[in-house]
Parts: structure tokens; C-alpha cells; sequence
């Protein structure tokens, strides 16, 4: 087809002479280094046609043509909370990220972040160190570690989350590359907490991404004295939801914590989206089918073939009385 002369190509029925052209631009050689330079770094390409390519995605504004992937790609589906904040943050700041993170990798939550120097990191190695997953939307290619102070996170969440990229390998940092990074992180999500932002910090930017998208914005309360606090407070006085104590932020998702005595489950790789959001609805007490149902957000039907694939995993236990559980371990 793409050796096809330019007027056969514009006869075509659902073709016309401008697909065409954009047809005969194209150039094999440049899609087979691409191919080469993905296999090279230990990625994986996902366009919209992918099962696994971030359903979220699909719908928001001006959405990503294909994405570069480098670990658990089941967890680009999974359900998910963007944590965000400043990169120059205060102690107050960084203990708030660390608990949400942790909150929200024991809730089964994955958390998704820029990977940037700050509290995106915080909230980030927080979800790794509770057993949790993470999904770090780089600004880079799928290759290059930028910061390089989180050289370190970068290799955990490759080994034990995802790493997502638009760019191709090899893409140094460019100063508009990461505020249009945003938009997927927020659109990753159900919904996007910001800790702490000053005035004119890019945090807001991803901010705005996430309304036009839909998504729930939930800001974390600061001392009016305190710049890295009056972009949040401003959020706040504009209604964003409040985190006035760490439990706010699943409360605000509908979604349910598991008890605090429960050890943390770091889930394998091969669980697939539904059965994630399922395991995260269970608890350690006995529950009906359609309690389960009601917290997952599921269909009896679908429920039942991934609580199934939990059983067989070891995840779940059924127990007399046709009671679900979490497995205990």
C-alpha cells in the first residue's frame, strides 16, 4: 500500500487525496528504527487498538497516538489515584504524600505520578514500600532516567509498576514535554490529589488537565502562610474537594480501605484489571456476592469469573454460606 502510486491510493473508497498523501509520506525505514530502538530499550508499543492500551485514555482530549511501555502494562487499566505536588515541598508536605501513597497501595489503589523530584516521588516510592503498584508517566523517552536523582525509583517501578512515555526512546528532556506529560497522568486516574503547589507551579497545569477531562479534584489543606500551600488553598476556595485526614481521599473515590491490621499485598502482574478491582473490594471478613459486586462496581456474571481467578491464584477463598473473602497470608 504505501509503494501505491498517489492516485490509486486516493480512489480508494474511504481514502481521498489527503489520506493519501499522508500515506506516501510515510516512511518504512523511519517505523522500523522505531520498532528497533523500543526492542532495544525494553519497551513495548500500545496504540488505542491495544487491549492493554489505558482505556481512560481513549476518551480525553487530544489523546496519545501510541504509548511506550516498560513493566506491568495490566496495570494501565488498573484502578487508579494521581498524587501530585511540588517539587520544593515542606516536611508537612512530604509526610501527607507519603501517607496518601501508603493509603493508597493498601487500598489496592494504583498510584500514578510524574516520577518528578518532590512529592510525585514521595507519594510514588510510598505505594511501592506498602507492597502497592505505581505508574510513573515520564516527560522523556521510555529510556532516559530525568530526573537522575530517582535513578533508583525509575528501576523499582520498571521491576515492580509501569513506566509510560508518548516520546520515542532517546527523547532528551524538552521544557514542553512535561507540562503535556500531565494529561496523562491525570487522565490515568479516577481522580487527582494535589498535596502541596505554590502559585504558577506546573502541578496546576495537570490540575487543569484533569477537569477538562472530568476527573475529581481533591486538594490537601495548608498554612496560609505557606507558599507551597496557596495553590491548594485556592483550589480549595474553588471547590475542590478537601483531604482533611488521609481517609477523605478514598472516601472521596467510594472506595474501601482495607483494615488497618491487614498486611499489605503486593499483586502479581498477571492479574487483569477486573480481578484487581475486585481483590481491592474484598476484605479478611466474609462478604456476599452482591456486596462485592456493589464495591467493585460490577456485574454478579463478571464478578464471579474474577473472583474465580483470585481462588485459583490464592487470593481469594470462598467460604461457607457462598462468603468471599480476601486470602489471608
Amino acid at each position: 500500500m504505501f509503494a501505491a502510486p498517489r492516485a490509486a491510493l486516493a480512489a480508494v473508497r474511504g481514502i481521498g487525496p489527503g489520506l493519501a498523501g499522508a500515506i506516501r509520506r510515510v516512511r518504512l525505514e523511519e517505523a522500523h528504527r522505531l520498532l528497533d530502538d523500543s526492542a532495544a530499550a525494553g519497551c513495548q508499543i500500545l496504540t488505542p487498538a491495544d487491549a492493554d492500551f489505558p482505556a481512560l485514555l481513549r476518551s480525553i482530549p487530544d489523546p496519545p497516538p501510541l504509548l511506550f511501555a516498560r513493566g506491568c502494562v495490566e496495570l494501565a487499566n488498573a484502578e487508579a489515584v494521581a498524587i501530585v505536588g511540588s517539587r520544593d515541598h515542606t516536611r508537612y508536605g512530604g509526610e501527607v504524600a507519603e501517607r496518601l501513597g501508603t493509603l493508597a497501595a493498601e487500598a489496592g489503589l494504583v498510584v500514578v505520578s510524574g516520577m518528578a523530584r518532590g512529592l510525585d516521588a514521595v507519594a510514588q516510592r510510598a505505594a511501592l514500600k506498602a507492597g502497592g503498584r505505581s505508574i510513573g508517566v515520564l516527560g522523556t523517552g521510555i529510556d532516559i532516567v530525568y530526573p537522575a536523582a530517582n535513578r533508583e525509583l525509575y528501576q523499582l517501578i520498571a521491576r515492580d509498576g509501569l513506566l509510560l512515555s508518548e516520546y520515542p526512546p532517546g527523547t532528551q528532556p524538552q521544557p514542553g514535554s512535561f507540562p503535556r506529560r500531565n494529561r496523562l497522568i491525570s487522565g490515568l486516574a479516577r481522580a487527582l490529589v494535589v498535596v502541596e503547589a505554590a502559585d504558577g507551579s506546573g502541578t496546576l497545569i495537570t490540575v487543569g488537565s484533569a477537569l477538562e477531562q472530568g476527573r475529581e479534584v481533591l486538594a490537601v489543606p495548608g498554612p496560609i502562610t505557606s507558599a507551597t500551600s496557596r495553590g491548594t488553598n485556592r483550589l480549595l476556595r474553588d471547590g475542590a474537594t478537601p483531604i482533611l485526614e488521609p481517609a477523605d481521599m478514598l472516601a472521596a473515590l467510594g472506595w474501601r480501605s482495607s483494615p488497618a491490621t491487614e498486611q499489605p499485598v503486593a499483586l502479581p502482574c498477571t492479574l487483569s484489571a477486573t480481578e484487581a478491582r475486585v481483590f481491592a473490594a474484598l476484605t479478611s471478613d466474609g462478604q456476599t456476592v452482591d456486596e462485592v459486586a456493589v464495591l467493585a462496581g460490577l456485574p454478579v456474571g463478571e464478578l464471579l469469573a474474577a473472583l474465580l481467578g483470585l481462588e485459583l491464584g490464592g487470593l481469594a477463598q470462598q467460604l461457607p454460606g457462598a462468603l468471599y473473602r480476601r486470602q489471608r497470608g
